[in-house]
């Protein structure tokens, strides 16, 4: 379970912000909300299921997601893949002076097996230049290790993480202790990596549509999460009854005809030589409106985009679901009706579907899920709205609306948002000078 990232000097990020799923000390009117949107972990933490991330365009909001893609893949991935000459992919904040010889910082704090843990580390480009673990219980915190390339320290608590021990020569410069010391089988730090390998960072402007639909692919041979998926599409009223996935052998003939002979030849030569076929099965009805058998559609040439945004995505939100992961999904909105957008956040809300408490962290425009009005009653709370705003220097602020101590809980929040009562939104020029022949 997410509890805190925090992210500096990383693209538009110069200082260190933070961003919390701590829930508020805030009592909303409508108990319910309250009820479902906030969990318990123990006597001391209460954490929010869902937030909500607005902000204009270009302002940080997909940076964020960025943010921690980028630690989760390093923490993953550092210590197997990485080379001992190869360069780290991290870009620091490029539009001051004060950033350009200083590390990125990246720190996550979670809850894993009855424990917090504070993992975080300092990287540039060329090395890894410090690196922290901590975990606390009721009473205090305790420091697992510390390691700090430029003073030459690396602090290993003998006690409390013997699996780190010996492992300080192995680590390269470029690759992090924690993933090294799970490569020899650590439990500790093992159990860490497979929380950022559960943690699921999403696009949902379609630029990985491709890489979704392979997974989603993957996740179907699972007959349970092939009917949950058919059944959340039939409940959101795409009018699909049935999902058919079969492989076929690929040929000259089932690639498009926009695409060159020779072009087609490297395809077929590069390729495994099957594809997946997937079609949707819609009613089909006589001249009385009886339905008389089922016709098939390919997904691919007939669905609309948003049908399929909707495949692409089903399993792995009810993956998510299923299995108590944090998912960050830039875009949730796009493509898609407000009010299956409002349905698939009510879902991790809801106390009945989310038993487990996986959350969902969304970035997004659409000002109606502010609007109670829309939808009979308020969907989140106000420490689940939080915003991103770039300064005059072109650095990202992020903050809570719950950081407002003057809104009621009547107060339209979607016009006051549009009004830029919370900041927040574009400022638009006079367009004096378009179209202009001088």
């Amino acid at each position: 379970m997410l509890i805190e990232f925090q992210v500096g000097n990383f693209l538009s990020f110069k200082d260190i912000v933070t961003f919390s799923m701590v829930a508020s000390d805030i009592n909303s009117q409508d108990t319910e909300l309250d009820e479902n949107n906030v969990f318990s972990v123990n006597q001391e933490l209460k954490l929010l299921k869902t937030t909500a991330i607005y902000g204009a365009n270009a302002s940080g909001k997909t940076n964020l997601a960025k943010a921690f893609s980028f630690m989760r893949n390093f923490v993953i991935n550092s210590s197997k893949e990485m080379q001992i000459t190869d360069f780290i992919t991290v870009e620091h904040f490029r539009l001051s002076t004060e950033t350009e010889n200083k590390p990125s910082f990246f720190q996550a704090t979670f809850y894993l097996n009855k424990k917090t843990y504070k993992y975080g580390f300092k990287v540039s480009q060329d090395k890894v230049v410090e690196e922290w673990l901590f975990f606390q219980n009721k009473i205090k915190e305790y420091q697992l290790f510390q390691r700090n390339v430029n003073n030459n320290k690396f602090k290993i608590n003998r006690k409390s993480f013997q699996e780190g021990l010996d492992l300080k020569e192995k680590t390269k410069h470029n690759s992090l202790f924690i993933s090294v010391v799970a490569q020899f089988n650590g439990k500790i730090s093992a159990e860490i990596i497979k929380w950022f390998a559960n943690s699921q960072v999403i696009s949902g402007s379609g630029t990985q549509d491709d890489f979704y639909k392979k997974v989603t692919l993957k996740l179907f041979e699972s007959p349970l999460i092939k009917k949950d998926s058919i059944n959340l599409i039939k409940d959101l009223d795409l009018s699909i009854q049935d999902i058919d996935i079969t492989k076929e052998k690929l040929s000259l003939e089932n690639l498009p005809s926009s695409i060159p002979d020779e072009l087609k030849t490297m395809i077929l030569r590069s390729s495994s030589g099957e594809f997946s076929s997937i079609q949707t099965s819609h009613e089909k009805y006589n001249e009385n409106g009886e339905i008389i058998g089922f016709e098939k559609f390919d997904l691919e040439k007939n669905e609309s985009e948003g049908t399929k945004k909707l495949f692409y995505f089903s399993a792995l939100l009810l993956n998510a679901l299923r299995y108590n992961q944090v998912l960050i999904i830039d875009e949730l909105d796009a493509r898609l009706h407000p009010i299956i957008t409002h349905k698939i956040i009510e879902l991790f809300n809801s106390k009945k579907y989310n038993q487990k408490s996986a959350q969902l962290v969304f970035m997004t425009h659409d000002t109606n899920l502010l609007n109670p009005n829309l939808f009979g009653s308020r969907l989140l709370r106000r420490d689940q709205i939080w915003f991103t705003e770039k300064n005059q220097q072109g650095a990202t602020d992020l903050y809570s609306l719950a950081e407002y101590d003057d809104i009621a809980e009547d107060d339209p929040l979607e016009a006051d948002y549009i009004r830029g009562r919370y900041g927040a939104i574009p400022f638009i020029g006079n367009f004096k000078n378009l179209l202009s022949n001088e």
